[in-house]
């Protein structure tokens, strides 16, 4: 059986900014519900552990992720596992929040948080043998290739930092980029390149995944760019960090984006759909980090408790510069 329910926010998605902007919506009193398809956390769950989350030196991700989610509880968020198909702005500017379940949460505010979803290669073998020697989260897959040789493939943060930690499991680590240096942050090449059990492969592509009689990838066959020479690499694992498509599919009708299709919003996180918030990593911006998804999310979050009070007092005023409020 379906239901409807009323919220003053619907918030969707309950990584870093989701729980964030849950706490500060908490805070302003205002009823809030966090929508999330799995457990609360979002990347923190996908990161062993951080050290750049201010006043710690070293916290594991999904300790973090589960200090967000106690916080913002102590505020009477609601978190309701469910996947989002669906935010839709009526006619009379509320929205309507449906899940694939087909419930359905109506709120005059939401604020979009759903982060990303892995980009995949596209190559032949590599949809075969997801699962199977194919992987897009070395936490989540690491301990099952002890002693194994694997492949990283991508050249930023994640791709780097991931290789690092899959030493701990691997017997050899390559990281294979497309070109002849990284996108990652200085430290966490210098750690990659200290490591003894890491091997970097430039300016090359991975062409096909190959697999052996029982069914488990068994090889990665590989194309230099420059010589266009193809060889193959034995290799019973690959992890691909190559990056995130951001998860905006779920916002029905048209809303300004970048060439990449992140979100574009104005300097109180509102979308070109008043009412329609963005935070964290689907939010068009100069980097993803869990300090500026919670930065955004707090913008976020106080800009929907002011833009309610302006709705319930009838005010119609352009959201941008001097931080107003458009319904």
């Amino acid at each position: 059986m379906t239901t409807t329910r009323d919220f003053e926010v619907v918030i969707v998605g309950a990584g870093p900014a989701g729980m964030c902007a849950a706490l500060y919506t908490g805070r302003s009193m205002l009823t809030t519900v966090v929508l999330e398809r799995g457990i609360p956390g979002g990347e923190l769950l996908n990161t062993e552990k951080l050290d750049d989350w201010i006043g710690e030196k070293s916290i594991l991700g999904w300790e973090l992720a589960k200090k967000f989610e106690d916080h913002s509880k102590v505020f009477g968020a609601e978190y309701v596992t469910a996947n989002v198909s669906c935010v839709t702005r009526l006619p009379d500017g509320t929205f309507e929040t449906v899940t694939d379940d087909g419930n359905r949460f109506t709120s005059p505010a939401v604020i979009v948080t759903a982060g990303g979803t892995p980009v995949k290669l596209g190559i032949p073998g590599e949809v075969e043998f997801a699962g199977k020697g194919v992987s897009y989260c070395a936490i989540c897959d690491g301990a099952f290739f002890k002693q194994h040789t694997i492949v990283v493939v991508g050249g930023g943060d994640a791709a780097v930092e991931e290789a690092d930690f899959l030493t701990r499991y691997a017997a050899k680590v390559y990281v294979m980029h497309r070109r002849d240096s990284f996108r990652a942050s200085k430290i966490l090449q210098e750690r990659l390149f200290a490591n003894p059990k890491a091997e970097v492969i430039w300016n090359a592509v991975a062409e096909e995944v190959l697999g052996d009689d029982q069914g488990l990838m068994s090889a990665l066959r590989i194309r230099d760019v420059i010589t266009g020479e193809v060889r193959t690499l034995d290799a019973t694992g690959c992890f691909v960090f190559v990056g995130f498509r951001p998860n905006t599919g779920i916002i029905n009708g048209h809303f300004d984006h970048d060439e990449m299709g992140y979100v574009k919003t104005d300097t109180i996180m509102q979308t070109s759909i008043p009412g329609l918030f963005a935070a964290g990593d689907l939010r068009s911006q100069l980097t993803r980090q869990v300090t500026t998804a919670v930065g955004d999310a707090t913008t976020a979050a106080i800009a929907v408790e002011k833009y309610l009070k302006a709705r319930a007092e009838g005010s119609v005023v352009t959201p941008e510069g001097t931080g107003g409020y458009a319904i």
